[in-house]
């Protein structure tokens, strides 16, 4: 027999991001860490102003779902890109990349990655001001 599980509404707390892995403030609701032998773990994050992630790759990839604010996407070596509302973001396995929200809007997105040998993500070096101010690349 199938098992549910329901994850009631305001049943797991918000909680700030690990400060060692993100610049400014950065809240985080969790969506879903299924059990194994799924893969998918999925995170709602919220960034105030100015906020955003150090530079990390995604073992497996990552998707990202705009849902509210805008802000950028930066993957290393390319222009950074503006995201808005709607859009939906695959970064491949193994690219180096960030996300974080504008200089004066917030941003809210779902990030979607799969965990191999226990471990989502690898973090690394902060993204200093001069990146972050860097020209973005035009949407068409």
């Amino acid at each position: 027999m199938s098992i549910l599980t329901v994850y009631e509404a305001g049943s797991r707390p918000t909680k700030r991001a690990n400060p060692d892995y993100f610049t400014g403030t950065v809240w985080q609701d969790p969506v879903i860490e299924a059990p194994a032998p799924a893969r998918v773990r999925v995170i709602r994050v919220t960034f105030e102003p100015r906020s955003r992630t150090n530079w990390h790759t995604h073992p497996l990839g990552q998707t990202l779902q705009i849902l509210e604010g805008a802000g950028f996407v930066h993957l290393w070596g390319q222009e950074k890109l503006s995201i808005l509302p709607g859009d939906v973001i695959w970064i491949p396995p193994g690219v180096k990349h960030w996300h974080g929200a504008g200089p004066h809007t917030s941003l809210v997105h779902l990030a979607i990655q799969e965990e191999l040998d226990g471990q989502v993500a690898e973090w690394m070096e902060p993204v200093d001001d001069a990146t972050y101010a860097g020209e973005i690349e035009a949407r068409r």
